[in-house]
């Protein structure tokens, strides 16, 4: 017998530590709408630290425990193009080193695997080692997928006007782009079918965060919880870093809550501030709308 939605809604909240109400409420209206409706592909994006892939991890645990599915999950992070590729790209521009923007992933290698889980079918998908910023092996989905469940920040995103490039978005731009050469091109792999192909999804959830400064903050949190040691960034090495993803991360949020089927609005402290979406579930407010 099959434990009920209630029971693993909250065994995989509290394993994920987390407290706030609103995602029990959230989670099981969102269930609702995943088993009943026929999406699907399930996409979800937000900020390096919004929380996105601990939600695509419970929902996953819900749907197979609760309801049985067979459910596979792919992430923009695993698919980054390998470190001998991303150099090879310095000759576009220098930053292409640095990984995350879109030009840096196998995008294509990812849609591949979308279509072929779609269909049913087992597939083949790398993984990818932070820590050694390079690939690190593979590992088989297995076939018999009824829902696909993908993450990444940008998912979503669309190209930014042309004119909007002139104006470097903060300090990296303006000292390691001047001429606009990097951003330009990652604007242009965004406006590219093969991203536009793989971010378009049945049902697309969308983490809002309060402002780019909280984006900083979960991200050094991360940082600290998961890579404690010599590698750990220090926090003005973060902003460095997401200053790489700031001026797509600045667009999405004022963006992408006008195209999203759902969006979570989050406060500082990640609980949620407000839904907004076609899901009707009240959590305790009038939060939700």
């Amino acid at each position: 017998m099959k434990p009920s939605i209630d029971t693993v809604i909250a065994e995989q909240l509290a394993q994920a530590q987390i407290t706030d109400p609103a995602y029990e409420a959230m989670l099981r209206a969102l269930v609702a709408k995943v088993v009943l409706g026929r999406n699907k592909t399930i996409g979800f994006s937000g900020s390096q630290g919004s929380g996105k892939s601990t939600l695509v991890g419970v929902l996953k645990a819900v749907l197979e425990q609760a309801h049985g599915l067979t459910v596979a999950s792919l992430s923009l992070d695993d698919f980054y193009k390998t470190r001998t590729a991303r150099t090879q790209m310095m000759t576009e521009h220098p930053m292409f080193q640095v990984r995350g923007v879109p030009g840096t992933h196998d995008v294509d290698l990812m849609q591949q695997a979308k279509l072929a889980l779609c269909a049913g079918e087992a597939t083949q998908v790398p993984m990818f080692d932070k820590g050694l910023d390079d690939r690190a092996g593979t590992k088989m989905l297995p076939a018999g997928s009824e829902k696909v469940l993908l993450e990444g920040w940008c998912l979503g995103a669309t190209p930014e006007p042309v004119q909007g490039l002139a104006t470097p978005v903060n300090a990296l731009e303006a000292e390691q782009d001047p001429q606009g050469r990097w951003r330009l091109r990652v604007n242009e792999y965004l406006a590219g079918q093969a991203y536009q192909q793989l971010f378009s999804v049945d049902y697309w959830v969308y983490f809002k965060a309060p402002n780019f400064e909280a984006i900083l903050d979960w991200r050094a949190e991360q940082e600290a919880r998961f890579n404690q040691g010599p590698k750990a960034m220090t926090r003005s090495e973060i902003q460095a870093f997401i200053g790489y993803y700031q001026r797509i991360t600045q667009r999405m949020l004022l963006d992408a809550p006008t195209r999203a089927d759902l969006v979570i609005t989050l406060d500082p402290d990640h609980s949620i501030a407000a839904v907004q979406g076609d899901l009707e579930f009240s959590f305790g407010s009038s939060r939700s709308s």
